[in-house]
């Protein structure tokens, strides 16, 4: 099975976009995907503004992003735009990081209205890095999501209903992409 890496792009670890985040993982690992985590807000950040791939840390998530067949990027929506901390990290990879990868655009918002924030802010973002395919993008209003004492509660009825939805057709397509790129043996009859 594929492996996919699912990037949380919040710069705090209870947000909401995390744990929807976790949730999509959850559910792409039900389906028998390897997936890896990786949380930028632990990046150091000098260094991921300056972009120094020779950071220790840095060079681990870009090989993580590298040995992926596949990403989640989850964001959330900020002045109708996705995280500085996501634009940081996607900045400092090399140009063409999503050459062969197969992308599912996630974020969580408090407007309707940011839900062009993933079509006309991130997508052009990730199409000039060259994916092999960018899924519909799932957006998650903050109406859709059950706040508890704690702060996330899960996710209310209708939007766990459409984020499994999502997350099933984004994990469809990495799998006959995938499937499509293993090249085929044919054996030669016996003589």
């Amino acid at each position: 099975m594929p492996t996919i890496l699912a990037v949380s792009g919040s710069p705090s670890p209870v947000s909401s976009t995390h744990q929807v985040l976790g949730l999509a993982a959850d559910r792409l690992a039900g389906r028998g995907h390897r997936v890896e985590t990786l949380a930028v807000r632990t990046l150091p950040a000098a260094e991921l503004l300056g972009a120094d791939l020779s950071h220790p840390q840095l060079a681990h998530a870009a090989a993580q992003f590298e040995r992926a067949d596949a990403v989640v990027l989850a964001t959330p929506v900020y002045k109708a735009g996705c995280s500085g901390l996501l634009k940081a990290f996607l900045d400092a990879l090399p140009q063409f990081a999503l050459a062969g990868k197969v992308v599912l655009p996630l974020a969580t918002g408090g407007s309707l209205a940011h839900v062009l924030a993933l079509d006309y802010g991130l997508r052009p973002v990730l199409m000039s890095m060259k994916p092999r395919a960018v899924s519909e993008s799932f957006f998650v209003h903050a109406g859709g999501i059950r706040k508890g004492p704690c702060g996330f509660a899960g996710l209310e009825p209708d939007t766990q209903a459409l984020l499994h939805e999502a997350t099933d057709h984004f994990a469809d397509l990495v799998e006959s992409l995938t499937e499509a790129a293993v090249p085929t043996v044919r054996l030669a009859p016996a003589a």
